[in-house]
């Protein structure tokens, strides 16, 4: 439930973002990281890991990250090309998941390396809106989320990279089936 909260806040964020209301924006999305915390908390803790959640869960993060690079690119934020590395990697695995499903494989699991470049974005995005809410600050927010955003992109891209090998080495083992005489 709180992952699907999550995604119904997504186009709520973005049109905050885009009529320049950065504060309920930048609230929005503080509201998101707390319900996503809290998801994984109550998880783990009541072992109420589902398939359905280990799939919404990373679905709402991708479409915050691309929610927030869509409006900090148009109110110039970020330039284009950070939005463009970013979104490539993941157009780059929607192209190898149906490469998967056709063998019959789901998604693979998820690498620690996604897992840390999706946090690095996830702080960086919001920190490069915070300039917006407290210009003052830009000087110390400004390197951080800089910082965030690059080693992000780096290791999202990475992780894109490790997550195509991985299908490469899965789809390599499957033994071509023979003709029947």
């Amino acid at each position: 439930m709180l992952s699907i909260l999550r995604l119904f806040m997504v186009p709520v964020f973005l049109v905050l973002l885009l009529t320049g209301q950065f504060i309920a924006a930048l609230i929005t999305l503080m509201v998101a990281s707390a319900t996503d915390w809290l998801d994984g908390q109550i998880a783990r803790r009541f072992n109420q890991v589902t398939k359905l959640g280990q799939l919404l869960d990373p679905a709402a993060d991708r479409l915050f990250i691309f929610a927030a690079l869509i409006g900090l690119t148009i109110n110039g934020n970020i330039p284009l090309w950070l939005a463009l590395i970013v979104a490539s990697r993941d157009l780059m695995l929607v192209i190898v998941y149906p490469i998967l499903a056709s063998h019959g494989y789901g998604p693979l699991p998820v690498h620690f390396l996604g897992k840390a470049g999706t946090f690095a974005l996830l702080y960086a995005l919001p920190l490069l809106l915070m300039v917006d809410v407290w210009p003052e600050a830009a000087f110390i927010v400004l390197p951080l989320a800089w910082g965030f955003a690059y080693w992000g992109a780096g290791l999202y891209w990475l992780s894109g990279l490790l997550y195509v090998k991985q299908v490469i080495e899965v789809l390599s083992s499957i033994k071509p089936k023979s003709p029947k005489v």
